[in-house]
């Protein structure tokens, strides 16, 4: 590993204790921020060269600081602030060693007034320690765009005036709903990209389990927020064989299972279970929900060993817990396993009402058309999910299955 690297690695997990150490110094959440960024970008240019600091967290703090005093200095509304501000940035303060206020800053990034495209990036500077450019790139929208949402988003949240420090308890769970969707969200972009030609983005995937894991040290009890880290593990253990060497997609059907990261399987198993064991039984959140079934994939030797009954029960428990149309699509493919296509098809009717023209919509049709040997509709739907799409790779797949059929209806004498 080079020593730019290894001090990128480094900075992002320093990025939110220190954010935290100033926050609780100047009191400014936006303004923190910004500091804490230009401090950061210096770090990453002059550490590789002149090594690292004697105490790296220190530095960052008083480095933000200074660059806050600066700032109060150029403000004349902040006049009275600046000797305070500098009487502080001059102290070399220790953060604290052990504290981690990486929640605090996630409570704060996700606050209520925001939508999830605005806490998304918003979470991924302040927590994760991303660039502005590095955030935009993984968006695939333009820097400048992604600097004026991120902007938009701190404003709201400094307009707030909210104290830094947990939520009051009458909306603790509210709130931690929030920071769970928010962190879901990131990954499933992250494993799943929605556009451009990349099948998934680990930077976006790892970084959502990265800060799944704090918020799990910091709420080791919190039942939903464990489920939700080991989704994530459950999930992205599969990764390795969710693709060719080429980048191609290949179905969870026709993946081998060797390649599957046993660890994370069974770190995440273990997760479940003891969320599961915490609860009361036979009450279940949605994460749980969604962890459970994607380890009784994970547990499955061969896909034709795959227990779809528990699978198809687990789903028709979470579809009446969130009504969520995706989760329709997902239990109609259950069903389909266990009952046969036709089940699942009619499942399928009149879902286009709730989730429009939507290529998974498609995709799912086409998937039990074919198993339903009807291979004119198969033809049809493939090619429709192919034409809605904004993935390439997934594009590819779906053009690919429509032109095997085609080849499979007229074979070459």
């Amino acid at each position: 590993m080079t020593a730019g690297a290894a001090v990128e690695i480094l900075l992002r997990e320093l990025a939110p204790q220190a954010l935290a150490a100033v926050v609780r110094r100047h009191g400014s959440f936006a303004d923190a921020e910004d500091a804490l960024q230009e401090a950061l970008v210096t770090a990453a240019t002059t550490w590789p060269v002149d090594g690292l600091p004697d105490k790296p967290l220190g530095w960052l703090v008083r480095v933000a600081s200074r660059r806050m005093t600066d700032r109060y200095r150029q403000d004349e509304a902040r006049r009275r602030r600046e000797d305070l501000a500098a009487s502080r940035s001059a102290v070399d303060a220790d953060p604290g060693s052990g504290r981690d206020d990486s929640l605090i800053l996630m409570f704060l990034c996700c606050h209520p007034a925001l939508t999830p495209a605005a806490a998304i990036p918003l979470t991924l500077r302040a927590v994760g320690g991303l660039t502005t450019r590095e955030i935009a790139s993984a968006f695939l929208v333009p820097e400048a765009t992604m600097a004026q949402r991120i902007s938009r988003a701190k404003a709201k949240v400094k307009a707030s005036d909210e104290p830094f420090g947990m939520p009051p308890p009458e909306e603790r769970d509210a709130r931690l709903r929030s920071v769970r969707h928010v962190l879901y969200l990131l990954f499933n972009e992250g494993y799943a990209t929605s556009s451009g030609s990349d099948l998934g983005r680990t930077d976006l995937s790892g970084e959502a389990i990265r800060l799944a894991r704090a918020a799990h040290r910091s709420l080791p009890d919190d039942q939903e927020t464990s489920a939700l880290l080991a989704l994530m593990l459950l999930t992205d253990a599969r990764r390795p064989a969710r693709a060719r060497a080429d980048g191609e997609l290949v179905p969870l059907a026709e993946q081998d299972r060797s390649l599957w990261d046993r660890a994370l399987i069974v770190e995440g198993i273990r997760l479940i279970t003891e969320a599961m064991q915490q609860g009361r039984p036979g009450q279940m959140g949605e994460y749980q929900l969604q962890a459970a079934i994607a380890a009784l994939h994970d547990q499955a030797s061969r896909y034709a060993n795959t227990d779809w009954a528990s699978i198809l029960s687990l789903y028709g428990r979470l579809e009446r817990m969130t009504g969520n149309p995706m989760v329709t699509l997902n239990r109609a493919v259950a069903a389909a396993m266990v009952h046969g296509p036709a089940t699942g098809l009619r499942m399928l009717e009149g879902l286009e009402d709730r989730v429009g023209d939507h290529h998974r919509l498609h995709s799912v049709r086409a998937h039990l058309h074919e198993l339903a040997g009807d291979t004119d509709a198969a033809l049809r739907e493939f090619r429709a999910a192919a034409d809605r799409t904004s993935n390439v790779r997934e594009q590819h797949y779906l053009t690919t299955k429509a032109a095997r059929l085609v080849t499979a209806q007229h074979p070459r004498p």
